[in-house]
C-alpha cells in the first residue's frame, strides 16, 4: 500500500516498478504459452511421423539425393509440379521470399529451400531446372521414378492424384498444398498452408530456430 506521506518521485518509482514487474510477468507467461504451443505442435507432428521416412531422388544435375544429404541444415520443402497453373508458382514465390527475409540475418543457421515434383512423368531434371530459374537461386529441385516420388510424398503424408488427360494429353495433378519445415535432425517441425504469408512463415521459422535443441546422440 502507498504510504500517505511518500514524496511524488518515490510514488512514481514504486508505480513504475510495479508496472515493470507486471509487464515482465505477462511477457514470461506469453513466452511460456508459445513454448508450450510449439511443443504440442511438435508432438503432434512426431505422432504423425511426418518426414521420418527417407527418400531417394535426383537433383537437376542428375546427382542422387536422399534426406541424409540435408541433415545439419534447416529445410523448407514444398511438393508441386511445373505445369501447375497458379498455386505452385505462388507458393514457391512465397517460400523464396521467406528465405530471403531470413537470409538478412547472418546469425541464423543455414536454410535450404527444396522442391520435390509430384509429376515425374513430365518433370525430368531439365524441366525442373528451367522451371526453378524463376524462383530463389538456391532452390533445389528433386525428381525420380514414379515409385520414388510416391515414396517421398508418402513420407510427408502428401496427397497426390493425377487428373484425367485432355485431348492434348495434358493433365493437372491434385496435391496437398503445404510447405514443410524440417530441422537439422531431419524431423518435421511445422507445416504451413496457403493462408500463411511469407512474413508469417519467416517469423515461425525463426522461432523454431531459436527454440531448437539438437536430439541427443
Amino acid at each position: 500500500p502507498e504510504a500517505p506521506g511518500l514524496p511524488l518521485r518515490q510514488r512514481l518509482a514504486v508505480a513504475g516498478a510495479v508496472a515493470a514487474a507486471a509487464a515482465a510477468g505477462w511477457l514470461y507467461l506469453r513466452q511460456q504459452k508459445e513454448r508450450q504451443r510449439r511443443s504440442r505442435r511438435l508432438r503432434d507432428l512426431r505422432a504423425l511421423a511426418l518426414g521420418r521416412g527417407d527418400f531417394q531422388l535426383r537433383d537437376t544435375a542428375g546427382a542422387a539425393r536422399s534426406k541424409a544429404d540435408f541433415l545439419g541444415r534447416w529445410v523448407l520443402l514444398y511438393f508441386g509440379f511445373t505445369h501447375c497453373p497458379d498455386v505452385c508458382p505462388e507458393e514457391l514465390e512465397k517460400l523464396g521470399r521467406a528465405v530471403e527475409l531470413l537470409e538478412r540475418d547472418a546469425a541464423l543457421p543455414p536454410l535450404q529451400p527444396l522442391f520435390v515434383t509430384v509429376d515425374p512423368e513430365r518433370d525430368d531434371a531439365a524441366a525442373l531446372a528451367r522451371y526453378l530459374r524463376d524462383f530463389h537461386p538456391r532452390l533445389v529441385g528433386l525428381t525420380g521414378t514414379p515409385e520414388q516420388v510416391r515414396a517421398a510424398a508418402a513420407a510427408f503424408r502428401v496427397y497426390v492424384s493425377a487428373g484425367p488427360r485432355d485431348a492434348d494429353g495434358d493433365y493437372v495433378v491434385d496435391h496437398s498444398v503445404l510447405t514443410f519445415l524440417v530441422d537439422p535432425d531431419g524431423l518435421c517441425r511445422d507445416c504451413y498452408g496457403r493462408s500463411r504469408t511469407a512474413e508469417e512463415l519467416a517469423r515461425s521459422v525463426r522461432a523454431h530456430m531459436d527454440a531448437y535443441e539438437p536430439l541427443p546422440p
